[in-house]
């Protein structure tokens, strides 16, 4: 591909990105664990091919055993630009195989536009905690207080972005790849203690007892 085909397709993707940031999205996916909605792929994928089509872009996604790949082309230059994402397997309860398969797909189907377009999933409005109403101090100072002080927005960002995927495993009924998404993420002891303080009770309790079981450090105290 020479530079100037690489441009072009870099620049119909960008295109696409902010026709899609300034067209109206309806979230009708709902998370009942941290209350709040998010963009399923039926919301957005319409209206991503609409806009391909509009600016010569055609996207094709495969799957290998280890890795799927969203490869976008630009039909005039026949230049491509490639996203991808490692595998992982869906496991939900009473599905068969070739359902958890589907499932995988759709999860990463969703991944894959998402990181491509940009599509802001979990921000800072999804993300916060519902509001409560102000406590009585106690004196009892807890040792995530202020978990996220430390840390940069880029690395709240980090952190936010594997809390969504851990929330998302969770509706899927996958607990244990919410596990393997926190292990593998490479996240610092500050980082880990954020995502900790910021997870609901129950999946916190469920990944302490899915940690017990691994070989590996348990992700908190």
């Amino acid at each position: 591909m020479n530079s100037n085909s690489e441009r072009s397709a870099l620049a119909k993707l960008q295109a696409a990105r902010i026709k899609l940031q300034n067209t109206p999205l309806k979230k009708s996916g709902h998370n009942k664990f941290a209350g709040y909605d998010y963009f399923e792929l039926g919301d957005f994928l319409p209206t991503v091919n609409r806009i391909f089509a509009e600016l010569g872009l055609c996207s094709i996604i495969s799957y290998a055993h280890d890795i799927a790949s969203l490869h976008i082309h630009d039909t005039e230059t026949d230049s491509c630009i490639t996203i991808t994402s490692p595998m992982a397997e869906a496991q939900l309860k009473g599905c068969h195989p070739i359902q958890n398969l589907g499932a995988t797909q759709t999860y990463l189907r969703r991944y894959l536009y998402v990181t491509a377009l940009e599509i802001v999933e979990h921000d800072a409005l999804d993300a916060s905690e519902p509001v409560k109403e102000a406590k009585v101090s106690t004196g009892v100072i807890k040792p995530t207080d202020g978990a996220g002080d430390s840390l940069t927005a880029v690395q709240k960002e980090k952190v936010d972005r594997i809390r969504g995927t851990v929330v998302d495993c969770f509706e899927a009924g996958i607990p244990e790849e919410a596990y393997r998404a926190i292990d593998t993420a490479g996240l610092d002891v500050d980082e880990k203690v954020y995502l900790w303080d910021n997870l609901d009770s129950k999946m916190r309790s469920a990944l302490k007892k899915i940690g017990a079981t691994k070989t590996v450090t348990p992700l908190h105290a």
